[in-house]
């Protein structure tokens, strides 16, 4: 259902319809403001819960989303956090607060202010069809325009010597190492694989370029099957996956099952954030329960999956084997790697210090 935001301008009351793909409600107040608002003056009306609808510049806008950015890191800095959950609180609060800057769209997916880019197909790409005018946070219309930019570029990824294009919504395989695994891994055969959760098809094509016959391709996201789709067809291996729309498995067994599932389990805060998050590890554990189920007697199942729970203490060490053993899995070969991504050791980012020595591992599983 389409929600609306109103304000007052010029002593009228006016409206327009919300327009957020990451499913953030619409702002409880609006104002109208221009180039004569001060950043101090906006940080206050953004923690105060008003946001504020741009009627300036939109150079304007974005300096002025940028100066709230620097005020609310010269306050994060203060008040350092070395707990996950606590860091994922203030990225939340950081997020609302830098969200209160609000930009026009009219019909068709034009920013109707001075300077303002052409962000049409973008905008597109991210809402669809528009007939009339909307609001939008202008944090999410940089997302939205830079999402657009890795789908019209792509993301290179090595083991395919190619580019996946990701669609808005849609993980980017912007760390292949995990894909590098794939790549490697002895296959056990090369009739049939099942390819959980596919999301930009990245791994099902991997699969087929190592000579996989046939491959049925999962998700229950309509926007990662339709990139899914159009990746694996760009590639040529188009003919070879099946591409289905379910939740986790499709009917029958296969010699190889694989799966990439989210690696933290935690609460998603937005659409992007399922391929990342998994609440109480039910992904995960719903992925090893059904797993046997769906091998034949002498097939693989291949578990990618990080340890950046466990160094989180979000899982705690073993509670991984013993979901094996729950669902009466044993364990042929772990192969691991090493993240590529910068080393990072920021104490006041655990995410980050926690990455300083993370593991990505393939679990080659095999029903007991």
């Amino acid at each position: 259902m389409e929600t609306t935001v109103r304000w007052v301008e010029d002593d009228e009351c006016w409206s327009a319809l919300w327009r957020s793909a990451n499913g953030t409600p619409p702002p409880a107040e609006v104002v109208a403001v221009d180039d004569r608002l001060t950043a101090d003056a906006a940080l206050r009306l953004a923690m105060a819960g008003k946001a504020m609808l741009w009627r300036g510049d939109f150079h304007g806008a974005n300096q002025l989303l940028n100066a709230l950015d620097r005020r609310l890191d010269r306050g994060d800095a203060r008040r350092a956090v070395t707990d996950f959950h606590a860091h994922r609180q203030r990225q939340a609060r950081r997020a609302r607060i830098l969200g209160m800057v609000l930009v026009p769209l009219d019909p068709g997916h034009t920013v109707p202010l001075r300077r303002a880019p052409d962000v049409r197909q973008a905008c597109l790409d991210a809402y669809g069809e528009a007939a009339d005018p909307a609001v939008v946070s202008l944090r999410e219309l940089r997302g939205v325009t830079s999402a657009y930019e890795w789908r019209r570029t792509g993301v290179a990824v090595r083991a395919l010597g190619a580019r996946i294009h990701p669609h808005y919504g849609v993980f980017a395989p912007v760390r292949d190492e995990y894909v590098d695994l794939v790549a490697d891994a002895p296959l056990p055969s090369t009739r049939l694989a099942f390819d959980i959760g596919t999301g930009s098809g990245v791994l099902a094509a991997v699969l087929a370029r190592r000579g996989v016959a046939s491959i049925v391709a999962t998700d229950d996201d309509p926007r990662a099957l339709a990139c899914a789709r159009e990746n694996l067809d760009r590639l040529g291996y188009g003919d070879r996956v099946e591409l289905l729309r379910t939740d986790l498995y499709p009917p029958g067994r296969a010699p190889l099952v694989v799966c990439n599932p989210p690696w933290l389990p935690a609460k998603p805060r937005s659409p992007l954030d399922h391929a990342v998050y998994d609440p109480g590890g039910r992904v995960l554990r719903a992925v090893l329960d059904r797993m046997a189920k769906h091998l034949t007697a002498d097939g693989e199942g291949w578990l990618v999956i990080s340890d950046l729970a466990e160094r989180l203490a979000l899982r705690a060490p073993g509670e991984l084997r013993a979901a094996f053993d729950s669902a009466g899995l044993r364990v042929l070969d772990r192969i691991d790697t090493l993240p590529r991504h910068p080393r990072a050791h920021d104490a006041e980012d655990p995410l980050h210090a926690a990455r300083a020595g993370e593991i990505t591992s393939l679990w080659r599983l095999a029903p007991n």
